[in-house]
């Protein structure tokens, strides 16, 4: 976004003697992290396109079937090396301002389900490729969290089918035989299962089945390649969200919990888990942290991280719903959940909350704020600004029907018995770095093109400035428990 850009980078550790006899194992030890850690700092600067053509290339694939949802794995892919793609499958597309304009050079298949905004969508997406396909599930939504495939799997699997196979008889994709493996590569984890023409399947937003019901048909036919790791889909945003001014809220907000060492964590709704890990390393590991989440795909991405950081003896993950958790009453000292209460019946949620953690413990919650307009600092036109402004709140996951996004939190954790409130409103400020740029995407997308053009105008002339920041607002409060 413009000249600046942030990243938040652990420090490499040091080699400090402190009298101690340095062996020949403890150097090449030692040796093996800065290796490892400047190979990472490498990969942190790639884009998936990039990392995608480095693992294509290395296994001798000259073009291959792309299967995608969020337009930031596959967008710059299909713009500028086309040549690798012999055909583009979209399951319940996140559209943002960066989808190319065309796609022409191959043929494409949208799917989505028939009702709500990601139906209108994925309408309007098709009309904008000419010659796609698009088959519409009936009678069904499929907004991010939506286990898509796995609920209709003979649909989509029959659709692909018949799609992939026209493609392979018409342009006749070269067919490959690789070893059933999985491995890392590029800061890609990758999975090969079964042998013909290859078939990338990238991550499909926050479904928690993803590809794997139908692999075993996919790859009867195809050299199937799952991808997944921190740089792509969900976890790229959970994973960037994390180091915005996002996390700036969640550490505010942790600091009036209060923690003393030894004290024991539950968080709730731990997504790739990149809070869990922070405040690992917040903590000095001195506080055990249980980590859950309903959805077994996110918790297998912040799995694989936490070992990646060497945090397994630190955070430990459990698969669970917040309406519902799989813990004893008291089991914790303090229960935390950041943008959670949103996606279910809050109310429950917080006696649960409130039911696992100890008495005299603290339960900090954390909303978004769709009672409070956004702030976009930009010198826009007098009737341009607060429509702006007012975009923000709609431009989430949604809140379900009785989930919590607004300043009824405070009320609510009054009700459930928690003592000693400290409530507040806070806002996250994006001013660079990719958050910056999704948050932008998010704004402009439903903007026609005159205001779209005005808006990347005015963008422009406030990074050259260095005065341009997005400020997103949240409910925030910690009540302890009696």
């Amino acid at each position: 976004m413009g000249r600046r850009s942030q990243r938040w980078s652990n420090a490499i550790p040091g080699a400090q003697t402190n009298g101690r006899r340095f062996t020949i194992t403890t150097l090449l030890e030692a040796a093996r992290r800065g290796k490892n850690a400047g190979s990472a700092a490498m990969d942190a600067n790639l884009s998936p396109k990039d990392r995608i053509s480095q693992l294509l290339r290395h296994f001798g694939i000259e073009r291959a079937h792309v299967a995608a949802c969020m337009t930031g794995d596959w967008g710059d892919l299909v713009t500028t090396q086309s040549d690798i793609v012999a055909s583009l499958t979209l399951v319940s597309p996140m559209r943002g301002i960066e989808t190319p304009e065309s796609l022409d050079t191959f043929p494409v298949l949208v799917i989505s389900g028939d009702q709500g905004k990601p139906a209108e969508r994925a309408r309007k997406l098709a009309a904008r490729i000419p010659d796609a396909k698009l088959l519409a599930l009936r009678d069904y939504s499929s907004p991010i969290w939506a286990d898509v495939i796995a609920d209709r799997e003979e649909e989509i699997g029959s659709a692909m089918l018949d799609f992939l196979m026209d493609v392979d008889r018409k342009r006749g994709i070269k067919a490959v035989t690789l070893p059933e493996e999985g491995g890392d590569i590029a800061g890609l984890t990758y999975r090969f299962r079964g042998n013909g023409p290859p078939l990338v399947l990238l991550p499909v937003a926050l479904a928690p089945s993803q590809w794997e019901p139908l692999l075993p048909r996919l790859a009867a036919r195809y050299c199937t390649i799952t991808l997944g790791g921190s740089a792509l889909g969900m976890v790229s945003h959970l994973e960037a969200r994390g180091r915005s001014g996002y996390g700036h809220v969640v550490e505010r907000l942790v600091d009036q919990a209060r923690l003393s060492t030894g004290e024991t964590i539950l968080d709730v709704g731990c997504g790739s888990g990149f809070l869990d890990r922070w405040l690992a390393r917040r903590t000095g590991g001195a506080n055990p942290i249980v980590a859950t989440d309903i959805n077994r795909y996110l918790l297998a991405e912040a799995e694989a991280l936490v070992k990646k950081e060497r945090l397994e003896d630190v955070i430990t993950f459990r698969e669970g719903n917040a309406e519902a958790l799989p813990f004893p009453k008291a089991s914790f000292d303090a229960a935390l959940a950041f943008t959670v209460l949103e996606e279910g019946d809050a109310d429950r949620m917080l006696a649960e909350l409130v039911r696992v953690t100890r008495a005299g413990g603290r339960v900090a919650i954390m909303t978004r704020a769709i009672d409070m307009d956004w702030w976009v600092n930009l010198n826009l036109p007098v009737e341009l600004q607060p429509k702006i402004n007012a975009l923000g709140p709609g431009t989430g996951a949604g809140v379900a029907e009785r989930g919590c996004a607004d300043a009824s939190l405070y009320r609510r954790m009054s009700q459930v018995g928690l003592v000693q409130m400290t409530m507040f409103p806070q806002f996250a400020i994006y001013s660079e770095g990719e958050r910056l740029q999704a948050v932008v995407d998010r704004l402009l997308a439903p903007l026609p093109p005159n205001e779209v053009k005005t808006c990347r105008e005015a963008i422009a002339r406030a990074d050259a400035e260095g005065t341009l920041f997005i400020a997103e607002p949240f409910h925030c409060a910690v009540g302890t428990k009696p």
